[in-house]
C-alpha cells in the first residue's frame, strides 16, 4: 500500500512538470515513472485513486522541490511551507522599535510604503548566524503587541498540460463576436506576468505592474487572465474587453511569490481603485496577508480567491480562507467538484476549473485544472456587477451572484460547493488545443 502511494505521488509530482511556470519536481533516489502521453487526461485518474487526504503531499514536494533548488534563499517555516532565508516581516513598525531591532544585531532589509492602504512593510534581516524561526522569536519578544511574521512564498493553485500546438491561437473574424463585453468592468490580477501579445489579449487594455517595471510573461498568469478578460472569434473570457491591472508577484525569480510583493500588488490596485480583485495563489496563513486583505476589503474591493488543491481533508489555505474573501471552488465537465479541491467554510463558489482550454505562452493554448481557473470566471462575474470599490456594492453582488447559482451538492450553502455552480457556460472547449487556423 505504502508503495502503491509513493508511486501515486510521484505521478502527480511529475505532472507537475506540466505546472504552469513552476519546474519539474526533482525526487533524487526514487524510480523513474513513465507517463502516458496524455498527462491532463491521466491526471484526474490518478487524483482518483489517490486517498484524497494525501493530496496535499504534492504541493508539498513543490515547495521541497524549490527550496532543494535554492537553498541559500529559500528555506521552511515550522511547518513546511517556503519561506525567505533570514527574513522576517514588521508591519508599519515605530522607529523606536526598529532601533531596538537594530541594537539587537538586525538590518532593514528593505521597506515597502503601501500608499493608498496608509500602511508600510518593513523587511528586517536576522542577525548573524541566527535562524528564520529564531530570528521571529526575538523580535515577538521585543514587542509583543507588534505584527512579526516569516516572509511566505505562495504558490499557484492550477495545472496546465503540455498539449499545447503552437499556432492554435484563432486569428481573424470579430475579436467580439458571440460575446457581451461591459468596456466600463475593471478587473485586478495578482499572479505571475501576462503574455499580452497573445491573440486572445492583445487587444485588451491590460495595465501591468511590478518587476521594476520589466515584464516577464508566465503560462499560469497568462492563462488566468484570458480566463478574465480575453476574447477572439472562438474563446473569450468571463469579463471579455474589459480593462485588466496585472501585477507580477513572481517576476522570473525564486523568491517570487512573497507576501511583501503581494503586499505591494494589492496597494497598487487599491490606487487604481479596481473593484474586483482576483488572486489564484494558496499559502499558509500569515500575519501580514491577513491585514492586507482585511484593509482591502473594508475599502469596499472584492478579493475573490483560489481554495487551492490539497484535497477535501486539507487545512485551509490562504487568502481565500480568510473572512470575506470569495473562495472558489473547481467543478469539471459534468459538474463535478474536483478530488483535489479543498472543501469547508472558506467555499463561496464554484465555477468550471477542468475539461477545458486557456491562453499558454508562446501564442498557444493548453488544458488547465484547478481551482486557480475557477477563480477568474467568479470574478468575472462579479466585476460585471461593480464600477468602483463600495462595501455595500460588493455585498449585493455577491448575494446576487448567489441567487443566480445552479445548487448542486446539499440543498443549499455547502463546503464543497458554496452557494452552488456560476459560469457553467464560461468553459472555454477543449478543441481550442488543437485548433490551427
Amino acid at each position: 500500500m505504502v508503495r502503491v502511494l509513493v508511486a501515486s505521488l510521484l505521478v502527480l509530482a511529475q505532472a507537475a512538470q506540466a505546472q504552469i511556470a513552476l519546474p519539474p519536481v526533482r525526487l533524487p533516489g526514487l524510480p523513474a515513472v513513465r507517463l502516458p502521453v496524455d498527462v491532463d487526461k491521466t491526471l484526474p485518474a490518478v487524483t482518483g485513486a489517490l486517498d484524497p487526504g494525501r493530496l496535499q503531499d504534492l504541493r508539498k514536494l513543490r515547495a521541497l522541490d524549490l527550496i532543494r533548488r535554492h537553498p541559500t534563499v529559500i528555506e521552511p517555516d515550522p511547518n513546511g511551507a517556503p519561506i525567505i532565508r533570514s527574513e522576517v516581516l514588521v508591519f508599519s513598525p515605530s522607529e523606536a522599535l526598529l532601533d531596538n531591532a537594530r541594537a539587537a544585531g538586525f538590518t532593514v532589509a528593505r521597506e515597502q510604503v503601501l500608499e493608498g492602504l496608509d500602511e508600510r512593510i518593513v523587511v528586517l534581516r536576522a542577525p548573524g548566524h541566527t535562524s528564520t524561526r529564531r530570528a521571529l522569536q526575538r523580535l515577538r519578544a521585543l514587542d509583543p503587541a507588534g505584527a512579526y511574521d516569516f516572509n511566505h512564498v505562495y504558490m499557484e493553485s492550477g495545472t496546465g498540460s503540455s498539449a499545447a500546438v503552437a499556432g492554435a491561437a484563432p486569428e481573424g473574424g470579430d475579436p467580439g463576436a458571440g460575446v457581451v463585453a461591459d468596456a466600463r468592468a475593471r478587473l485586478g490580477l495578482i499572479d505571475g506576468g501576462v503574455d499580452t501579445a497573445h491573440p486572445v489579449l492583445r487587444d485588451s487594455v491590460i495595465h501591468q505592474h511590478g518587476c521594476s517595471g520589466s515584464q516577464t510573461p508566465g503560462a499560469h498568469g497568462t492563462a488566468v487572465a484570458s480566463l478574465l478578460v480575453g476574447r477572439s472569434a472562438r474563446f473569450h473570457g468571463a469579463a471579455p474587453g474589459s480593462e485588466l491591472y496585472a501585477a507580477d508577484v513572481y517576476c522570473g525569480v525564486p523568491t517570487g511569490g512573497a507576501v511583501d510583493a503581494v503586499a505591494d500588488a494589492f496597494a497598487w490596485l487599491v490606487r487604481e481603485r479596481v473593484p474586483v480583485i482576483n488572486v489564484s495563489l494558496v499559502g499558509p496563513p500569515n500575519v501580514m496577508l491577513e491585514r492586507i486583505v482585511r484593509m482591502v476589503i473594508a475599502r469596499g474591493h472584492l478579493v475573490v480567491a483560489a481554495v487551492g488543491n490539497d484535497g477535501p481533508a486539507a487545512p485551509p489555505l490562504y487568502p481565500a480562507a480568510y473572512p470575506d474573501v470569495v473562495g472558489v471552488t473547481a467543478v469539471d465537465a459534468r459538474q463535478r467538484a474536483l478530488i483535489e479541491a479543498e472543501r469547508g467554510r472558506q467555499v463561496k463558489f464554484a465555477a468550471p476549473g477542468a475539461d477545458m482550454a486557456a491562453a499558454n505562452s508562446s501564442q498557444t493554448f493548453s488544458m488547465v485544472r484547478g481551482t486557480s481557473f475557477a477563480s477568474p470566471i467568479v470574478a468575472g462575474l462579479l466585476a460585471a456587477q461593480m464600477s468602483e470599490p463600495d462595501k455595500a456594492a460588493a455585498e449585493r453582488a455577491v448575494a446576487d451572484l448567489a441567487r443566480r447559482a445552479i445548487d448542486l451538492g446539499s440543498p443549499g450553502p455547502d463546503a464543497v460547493y458554496g452557494y452552488g455552480l456560476v459560469g457553467a457556460d464560461l468553459r472555454p472547449e477543449p478543441a481550442l488545443v488543437s485548433l490551427r487556423e
